[in-house]
């Protein structure tokens, strides 16, 4: 058993029994909440099991629960329908481009200024065949952004 902190919003305990080897539950008792919540396990193609929670309203599996604020359960993400979503899904083209940039750039800058560089240098460890590929998405972002930039001016005129 243990205790965690959300934030400084709640404390909670979250418990499990995972004894069996192809089933179990998992309870989490956060506030007014008090759910458990059914685990099965399924073997994996290399060997080893994988575990899944069983969403409580479509009883299918599922790898994440979701709980939306006001909810007043966890569930799948497909129990939620557009109720959730990734940040990305939210993001229009451009937002995609630039975030896209950014996580390319992060990968590749270790401890250089990210200021400096508009695409970093190829760090020490990484193979050339990797570094290629990143250049090619980051001028493939490039080129999206451009575009809108172009044809948000020609749109304008």
């Amino acid at each position: 058993m243990d205790a965690f902190v959300l934030g400084d919003v709640a404390t909670g305990l979250i418990t499990a029994d995972m004894t069996a080897p192809h089933a179990g539950w998992f309870r989490i008792q956060v506030g007014n909440l008090d759910q458990r919540i059914t685990l099965v396990s399924e073997e994996r193609h290399f060997g080893g099991w994988q575990w899944y929670f069983i969403c409580p309203v479509k009883n299918r599996r599922a790898s994440e629960l979701w709980k939306p604020n006001g909810a007043t359960r966890f569930c799948s993400r497909q129990t939620w329908g557009r109720q959730v979503a990734y940040q990305s899904q939210f993001n229009d083209i451009t937002n995609r481009a630039h975030a896209g940039k950014a996580r390319i750039k992060s990968r590749l800058i270790a401890d250089l200024d990210p200021d400096e560089w508009d695409f970093p240098p190829k760090p020490k460890w990484m193979r050339w065949a990797t570094y290629k590929r990143y250049e090619a998405l980051y001028d493939h972002y490039e080129e999206i952004l451009e575009f809108v930039i172009e044809r948000s001016l020609t749109d304008r005129q």
